[in-house]
């Protein structure tokens, strides 16, 4: 049995990752800030009270993990505050940073001794991260913050090759969530995490490193 573990899992795409990957028979472990009645309803083992951005929080989680073999890590946690160039706020974009950017680099670099040779590790980040696509400005702290996972992720991808790990940077889509006030042009989060997992499965250490649509495009950084 695989072990997958899943931040930001209280809710949308992580709850939903939670759900699919239990039911192809992972053992999943959840990590949140606070449970979800839907993510208590799924039986699987739940990290709650982890702030990713709290050190102490973090060690916690760690020596509750120890000794347990990671196949799968999917770092999903993030925020989004929208802001434009009339109301910039300095301060929002810092938290940006530090949640969607530093905390999984350090979260990564945390748990590689746990990954085996093989496993695969999933950094969430967004279409909005790519500076090629940029046709419509705004959301600097989201959009910066997520380059800047980006260039983590692929040097994770470098440094964790000899490891035998492969990393990929996904893109979910524009999902239905609470994080963009459930935009009824969204697909649900059932079909972006299926394509999610889609490209998890095709993962391997040649393509480790790569900037993916859940539908499967190549995204430009």
């Amino acid at each position: 049995m695989k072990t997958s573990l899943v931040t930001g899992a209280n809710r949308g795409i992580g709850l939903e990752y939670c759900r699919q990957l239990q039911a192809r028979g992972d053992q999943v472990v959840a990590v949140c800030r606070e449970p979800s009645p839907e993510l208590v309803a799924l039986g699987i083992r739940i990290e709650s009270g982890v702030e990713l951005t709290d050190a102490d929080a973090v060690a916690g989680l760690l020596l509750r993990l120890k000794g347990l073999k990671l196949d799968l890590v999917i770092l999903n946690a993030g925020i989004l505050q929208s802001m434009g160039l009339s109301d910039l706020d300095a301060e929002a974009i810092r938290l940006q940073f530090e949640v969607n950017a530093l905390a999984p680099l350090q979260l990564s670099r945390a748990l590689v001794p746990q990954m085996p040779h093989g496993s695969k590790l999933i950094l969430m980040t967004s279409r909005m991260g790519s500076i090629d696509d940029n046709s419509s400005g705004g959301s600097y702290g989201y959009r910066m913050s997520k380059v800047a996972l980006n260039m983590a992720g692929r040097s994770l991808a470098v440094d964790l090759k000899p490891n035998g790990i492969a990393v990929a940077l996904l893109h979910p889509g524009l999902v239905r969530t609470r994080m963009i006030g459930f935009n009824p042009s969204g697909i649900a989060p059932e079909q972006s995490v299926q394509g999610l997992l889609e490209r998890v499965d095709a993962l391997t250490l040649e393509t480790s490193g790569c900037f993916w649509h859940a539908n499967g495009q190549l995204l430009p950084w």
